[in-house]
């Protein structure tokens, strides 16, 4: 079966929001979801200070939607918005 790989991006409430402390949490429920460990983060830069949080992984094509994981990250303390924002086929 082949893997999918998918970002996730999450919005924190503001500036003020420990985003190693919410990647920590969303990485939990990302490997929980997959039973995949492999990651890539990214902090993007918005505005006057705000910067969101953005997490590459992998997931088994096979397992489904990945809004699962956006539903339940967007429902933790200090999280503003998180929505998966890109799907793509793995190949190789």
């Amino acid at each position: 079966m082949a893997s999918v790989v998918c970002t996730l991006k999450i919005m924190p409430e503001s500036p003020d929001v420990d985003l190693h402390a919410l990647e920590i949490k969303a990485k939990h429920t990302i490997e929980s979801f997959t039973k995949m460990k492999e990651t890539k983060v990214e902090i993007e830069p918005i505005a006057f200070g705000l910067k969101a949080l953005k997490i590459i992984f992998l997931t088994p094509e096979d397992k489904g939607s990945p809004d699962e994981i956006a539903e339940k990250v967007a429902l933790f303390e200090g999280v503003n918005s998180a929505e998966i924002i890109d799907v793509r086929r793995a190949m190789g």
